[in-house]
This record gives structure tokens, C-alpha cells and sequence, in this order.
């Protein structure tokens, strides 16, 4: 191992975060960490300074900082919210169902979670999944729509199937309906204007993946049952020290590691963290804020031992606990903390590496392009376009990938890999119920261990909110195979022209236009039948 630096923070002598890096990693942070203690990075974060990005950058970094100060800020919904919980516990109220995308949603799933307790998180747009969280008591439910607009299609479809289903059991939406939103939305609006329940609203001046310690992470988490200011208080024990310009700064040396080696990946693994999810939700935020502008940091979500940890371009990051030695990896980077302090470790960190990188790390310009291609495809609902073959049942399509003469799913995954690169990576991205397929994503591993590449593995649509902003924006290294199922039973969505099915299905088809049009290479296999998940599974494993 040629280098090794361990720092860490915390209270009383205890640490409550710590970072190691190793090799490669800890390289770059000698590299780097001086200009940024110099150029006063970590604390011109801490005050607001929205010129840190650029110029081009200035006028949205403005309005995207208040999430360092969440840990404070956040407490002043806490009264409203302590009031609710009682209340709902008082009516019997204890099943909790999120409606919600990227920001809105995976954090209060790793909070949850990790906390030990029940919270149905509705992120998708599969009518199974949908029909799922619907058939659940909903005497016993409260429903939180959480989006910062309203304007989400898949909160808004999910908010109307709940209203109705309410409505059909003889129930008032506007008891059991709870909505987290920013002030002055059209959701706002809409909420006071329906009578809805409770309405909590965010700090305006925070971006949806560094909303986690707002009223969008911590209004579901409470309702579920989680203490939540002890998350505010685990964030607010090292807020201090993240603003330090010092060069044992936890923050200042993993925004180094990530934005100052050539390794452009990370692959995460958890090693005993006891963080329930936690890189599903640093996925988004990484993914999201630094791929753009054709670079990009590409963080993929692995097991232990992933094939591809040690690849040339990637760095290992292990997610550890804070209570025991843990084996450094020969180039990465190992992190412990508690949950609030990694929160906002992670969120400095992401800044820090974005200046690294010159780009903005709080815009998101080519998240906008999948759904305004899904809306076109919506408005027409075109005939579904003729497959390229068959092959027992499953329908062969694709976009920049040689198959003349492929007659089999196989061959044609074959010729996807092919056109892998020497820094490629493969993403899978499945539009099926999560819930009823959880074996799917094990996948991942096995396409990284014959490839002998990176391998991300995301859910649909869910991921249009994290890591499809640097599947178009990032660096033009990416193969994609895309996995969409057609329904035996769909599912209406009250008062819109179209079913949960037929959205699922624009949403897939608009981003494989989208990544089409960035000549970004696209296998689509089509399921026309459960039973061939399965099959599905066997090939991609090999």
C-alpha cells in the first residue's frame, strides 16, 4: 500500500465520522487538499458562497445551499410534526406510504430502515407495485406525497390512485393525506385548496438530493417512527468541523479522493456499517451532481468482494463501522460515521469534488429531456415499435449495437458487451416491481465478473432521478441494457388518459430515445410474461 491518511471528527474524544484513504486516493488528497485549504473551500461552503463552481454556476448554487444549515433550520417543523405523529397514533394510524422520487424518497428509505421501521416507499410507476401499496389497510394509512413541485407524473399518478382508493372505502382522503413540498408550489397551493391533512414545507434553497435533513427526509421518518433529532443532532455534532479549512478535515479529504484521481468510478460496498441503504442514496447524489458536462463521477452500488473494486479505473469505497478495524482496500477509501454526520459528510464531500471537476454539482440539465421525451410519447401513445426478433417471447430491440445475424437474447447481450470500452461500464436498468423482484439485481455482479467492468444495476423509473442524469451528461462510456416487462393486469390512474402501464412503458421508451440521440448504445428486451424474469436472469448471469 504506497499511501495511507486516516482522519476523523467527533465529540468528548468519540469519533462520530471518520475517513481512510489509501493509494491512488490518498495521493490525490495530498494533491489537493492544500489549494483547497488555501482557497478556504470548506468554509466559503459553510457561508454560502455560490461562486465556488464558476461563473456559469452562480445563479444556481445561489439558491441550492441552504442544505448546509438543514441540521438548525430543519427544527422548526418539528412542533407541527410532533403533533401530527400523536394524533395519527391516537386514530390508529401506523402504516406509512411514501410517494415520492429520487430525493423525495431514498433518503427517508435509509433512514427507515435503518432505524428498524416499516415505511412503504412508492417510487415507481409499475402497476404492480402501485396495486401492492394500494391493497394495504388503508383505515391504518397516511399517505405522504412528497415533491418539491407537485409536477412529478409518477407522485401525482400515485397521489390520484390513493385519493380514489380512499374515496371507494369510504374514507376521507383529506384525513389520511399528508404532502411535503416547498412554498408557493402548485402543490402548495393545491393541498391547502383540497383540505389535506397536514402541509410541510421545505427549505426552498435546497435541491432534492441534498434534501435529506429537510422536511422531505424527516416528515415520512417521523410519521414512520424514527426519533429524528437525533439525526439532526449526529449532523449538527460535526457540522463544524466539516467548515474547518484544515487539511484533517473528514470532508476535504473525500472531496479530494473522489474529484482528484483518474479513477472516475466508485464502487461501494458495506462492510458492517449498520446504514441500512445508505449507498443507494449516495448514488443519487453523486450520479446527479457531478455527471454532466461530459465527466462524472460514476457510483455503483456492489456486494462485498464485487469483481469490480479493483478494477483500473475505480475506486473501492467501503462503508464501515465506526467501532471496528477494517482492511483498506489498495486504492480507495473506507468511511464510518453515524447516519446525520455521513449525510452531510457526503454532501460537502460532492461539492467539493464537483469544484475539482468545474461543474456545477447542483443543477441536473439533462434529467429534464427523459420526461419531456416519456410526456411527447404520452400525448400520442404511439403503436408499440416491431421488435428485432424474438426470442421465446422476448422482444429484441436496440440502438447503435451490431445484431445482424443475432437470433437470441445471448447474442444480442453479447454484442451489448462488446461495445464496451476499456473504461466502459455496463448499466442495467429494470422497469419491473421491485418489491416482487428483488433476486434481479444480483445480476450485477455476475455481468461485472464476466466483463470485467463496472456494472450499475437500477430500478425503473426510480433512476431517472439519480443516475440517469450522468448517463447522458456524463462521459460517453456507457452501454445500457434495459429490461421492460408488458402487463397482463394494468392499472388506472383517475382522471388521466393514460394507465400506470402506459406510463412505465413512455417513461422506458422516452429514455431509450434519449440516450438514442446521445448515441449512447441500447439493448431493450421486452417481458412478455413473469416467467421469463427468470430466464432473463439465468443469461445475464451466464
Amino acid at each position: 500500500m504506497s499511501t495511507f491518511l486516516s482522519t476523523w471528527v467527533g465529540v468528548d474524544d468519540t469519533a462520530h465520522v471518520a475517513v481512510t484513504v489509501t493509494g491512488e486516493a490518498a495521493e490525490a488528497v495530498g494533491s489537493h487538499s492544500p489549494a483547497l485549504v488555501a482557497d478556504a473551500v470548506a468554509s466559503r461552503i459553510a457561508a454560502k458562497d455560490f461562486t465556488l463552481w464558476g461563473e456559469e454556476a452562480e445563479a444556481e448554487s445561489k439558491i441550492r445551499l441552504g442544505w448546509t444549515e438543514l441540521f438548525e433550520t430543519a427544527r422548526g417543523i418539528l412542533p407541527q410534526l410532533d403533533e401530527l405523529v400523536a394524533a395519527i397514533r391516537a386514530e390508529g394510524k401506523d402504516r406509512i406510504v411514501l410517494a415520492g422520487m429520487g430525493g423525495s424518497s431514498l433518503g427517508p428509505e435509509v433512514i427507515c430502515a435503518t432505524y428498524d421501521v416499516p415505511l412503504v416507499t412508492l417510487d415507481s410507476t409499475d402497476p404492480d407495485q402501485v396495486r401492492d401499496a394500494l391493497d394495504g389497510d388503508l383505515e391504518s394509512t397516511v399517505l405522504v406525497v412528497s415533491s418539491k413541485s407537485g409536477g412529478t407524473v409518477e407522485t401525482d399518478s400515485q397521489r390520484r390512485a390513493f385519493e380514489y382508493a380512499f374515496e371507494q372505502s369510504g374514507l376521507d382522503p383529506r384525513q389520511h393525506i399528508v404532502v411535503v413540498t416547498d412554498p408557493g408550489s402548485p402543490l402548495h397551493k393545491a393541498s391547502v385548496d383540497a383540505g389535506y391533512r397536514a402541509v410541510f414545507l421545505a427549505d426552498p434553497n435546497v435541491g432534492g438530493r441534498f434534501s435529506v435533513l429537510s422536511a422531505f427526509g424527516i416528515v415520512p421518518s417521523a410519521l414512520a417512527g424514527v426519533p429524528v433529532v437525533e439525526l439532526l443532532d449526529e449532523a449538527a455534532a460535526v457540522a463544524d468541523s466539516f467548515a474547518e479549512d484544515n487539511e484533517a478535515n473528514p470532508a476535504i479529504v473525500l472531496g479530494a479522493a473522489m474529484g482528484g484521481t483518474s479513477r472516475d468510478k466508485l464502487v461501494f460496498s458495506d462492510v458492517g456499517s449498520g446504514l441500512v441503504g445508505f449507498a443507494d442514496w449516495a448514488e443519487q447524489l453523486i450520479a446527479e451532481s457531478t455527471g454532466k458536462s461530459g465527466v462524472g463521477i460514476l457510483p455503483v452500488v456492489a456486494e462485498a468482494d464485487a469483481p469490480d473494486a479493483g478494477l483500473h479505473d475505480v475506486l473501492d469505497v467501503r462503508l464501515a463501522p465506526l467501532d471496528e478495524e477494517i482492511d483498506g482496500p489498495e486504492n480507495g477509501i473506507i468511511v464510518a460515521g453515524t447516519l446525520g454526520g455521513q449525510f452531510l459528510l457526503w454532501e460537502y464531500a460532492t461539492s467539493i469534488a464537483s469544484r475539482l471537476l468545474h461543474i456545477s454539482p447542483f443543477d441536473q440539465p439533462n434529467v429534464e429531456s427523459a420526461k419531456a421525451a416519456s410526456r411527447k410519447l404520452l400525448d400520442a401513445l404511439p403503436e408499440p415499435e416491431a421488435p428485432l426478433f424474438v426470442d421465446n417471447g422476448i422482444e429484441v430491440r436496440a440502438t447503435d449495437i451490431p445484431l445482424d445475424g443475432v437470433t437470441t437474447v445471448a447474442g444480442a447481450v453479447a454484442a451489448l458487451e462488446a461495445q464496451l470500452g476499456e473504461r466502459g461500464y455496463v448499466a442495467v436498468m429494470a422497469y419491473l416491481d421491485r418489491q416482487a423482484n428483488p433476486a434481479l439485481a444480483s445480476v450485477r455482479g455476475a455481468i461485472a465478473a464476466r466483463t470485467q467492468r463496472p456494472v450499475t444495476f437500477g430500478w425503473g423509473p426510480r433512476f431517472l432521478h439519480s443516475t440517469g442524469q450522468l448517463h447522458k451528461g456524463g462521459a460517453p462510456i456507457g452501454v445500457f441494457l434495459q429490461i421492460t416487462s408488458s402487463f397482463e393486469e394494468d392499472l388506472e390512474i383517475p382522471a388521466r388518459p393514460f394507465t400506470f402501464g402506459q406510463l412505465i412503458s413512455a417513461q422506458a421508451q422516452g429514455d431509450a430515445a434519449v440516450l438514442a440521440e446521445h448515441s449512447r448504445p441500447v439493448l431493450r428486451l421486452n417481458l412478455t410474461d413473469a416467467a421469463q424474469i427468470d430466464a432473463v436472469a439465468a443469461i445475464l448471469k451466464g
